[in-house]
């Protein structure tokens, strides 16, 4: 238990930030509603290595499908003792992978947005700034 909340950790905090240049968080208000929260580096700030990216993507997506194999060798070989571990593992990984997803995809949008509506006339600064604002932490 204290390796897959080490690897959550690590994973959330410092690889997506190192490696792919993402990061996220869920922030809950007083009235207990909850917000992701997603953060990406500004565009030419970071560069990222295209192989780290790639090893990073794939890591994050072949981890679930290795703990479902675990939790299908555990129900087979009637193991039931491991099933509980081995579904935190897959709620933890499940949740790093969905979230850095979005937060790509976010990231890609905001950069997208930014570059097209980036012109000298006032027209182009209030279109990047109004979009921009709804990419990024309020």
């Amino acid at each position: 238990m204290l390796l897959l909340a080490a690897d959550f950790y690590y994973t959330k905090n410092i690889a997506g930030r190192r490696l792919v240049g993402l990061r996220w968080w869920n922030e809950v208000d007083a009235a207990g509603t909850a917000r992701w929260v997603f953060e990406s580096s500004e565009p030419g700030t970071k560069t990222v290595n295209p192989t780290d990216s790639r090893f990073f993507w794939l890591a994050m997506y072949v981890q679930p499908v290795v703990w479902v194999v675990m939790a299908i060798l555990a129900f087979v070989r009637l193991q039931f003792l491991w099933v509980p571990l081995v579904v935190i593992a897959l709620v933890l990984t499940i949740m790093n992978t969905l979230a850095f997803s979005r937060c790509d995809k976010f990231s890609q949008a905001s950069n997208l947005a930014g570059s097209a509506f980036s012109g000298g006339n006032l027209a182009g600064s209030i279109a990047s700034s109004m979009v921009g604002s709804w990419f990024s932490r309020s």
